[in-house]
């Protein structure tokens, strides 16, 4: 007989493929299953040795499935920011199944971003034939692709406008039992992003772990990603290295007559991204949106 995993997952005869060495150390520490309209969403509190967090799967009537991760710090801030999209929600009208869908059907309703950990996610209320819903949406650092060379859907969840208050009291109720303790925590320096993603860009976020407090510097091209990270003590030296090369530059470009380069684009604030990127990522992820709903159509 089948079993279900903590993410509705199938596994037949009880058997359990293959894990790695992080995974096998995960330990569960709660699960709740949110019903809504016809989808299952599975909300998991796991932890492991980088700390915990929440992992969150929807379960579509065709069996597809669409995970999310959230660490506690993250999942604090989108229970929070949940609440604006409900409250906004509140606010508009209801829809009319018989009238034609609005021309721009890309068009948000309403829109958040969370920048965070390293990581930033699109928050975007929307409106399609089916109803209202609020899609969450990962950003991958590059695009990835199946065997068959189909682009993989990235890692992102849509919750039925109707069902953001059920499923906020679930969240809230995971993050009251076990995510205090992030809670209670300091807040760390924000992250901040220098440079345009086109041509290069560099996320700095600092970061905690049992080893102490670290600056990651992550940079990001349309092609590749890569990271290296700073510990704590070593920020003074790194800083006054920069500080001292760039007063040296100075002298140099002075010597050559020679106007120091400026950085000629609009650099994002600390948020995370310039509004042209957050709009490049819309529309990939309202392409995932329309394969989706095509797909649901074909069932």
């Amino acid at each position: 007989m089948a079993e279900r995993d903590s993410n509705g997952e199938q596994e037949a005869g009880g058997s359990r493929s293959y894990r790695s060495p992080q995974q096998m150390d995960t330990e569960e520490l709660a699960s709740k299953m949110v019903y809504i309209q016809n989808k299952r969403f599975y909300l998991d509190v796991k932890q492991n040795s980088r700390g915990r967090f929440i992992k969150i799967a929807e379960v579509t009537p065709g069996g597809h499935k669409n995970r999310l991760t959230l660490s506690m710090s993250i999942a604090h801030e989108f229970r929070n920011i949940l609440g604006d999209f409900i409250e906004h929600y509140s606010t508009l009208g209801p829809t009319n199944p018989d009238e034609p869908p609005p021309e721009d059907r890309r068009a948000s309703l309403k829109t958040e971003r969370i920048t965070r950990d390293n990581k930033r996610y699109f928050l975007d209320l929307k409106e399609n034939q089916r109803g209202r819903f609020l899609r969450v949406r990962q950003q991958q650092a590059f695009s990835q692709y199946n065997q068959d060379g189909r682009p993989m859907n990235p890692p992102q969840i849509a919750l039925p406008a109707q069902g953001m208050v059920e499923f906020r009291d679930a969240l809230t109720g995971l993050i009251d039992e076990f995510g205090q303790e992030a809670l209670d925590q300091p807040e760390l320096p924000p992250p901040h992003v220098i440079g345009n993603r086109r041509p290069k860009q560099f996320f700095l976020d600092v970061g905690q772990n049992q080893r102490g407090v670290f600056l990651r510097v992550t940079e990001q091209t349309r092609f590749y990603r890569s990271a290296v990270t700073i510990p704590e003590n070593l920020w003074e030296e790194f800083a006054e290295y920069l500080k001292t090369t760039s007063d040296q530059m100075d002298d140099y470009y002075e010597q050559l007559g020679k106007e120091k380069p400026k950085l000629d684009v609009k650099s994002p604030n600390a948020e995370g991204h310039g509004e042209e990127e957050f709009a490049v990522e819309r529309r990939r992820a309202d392409d995932y949106d329309d394969r989706a709903e095509e797909e649901t159509k074909q069932e």
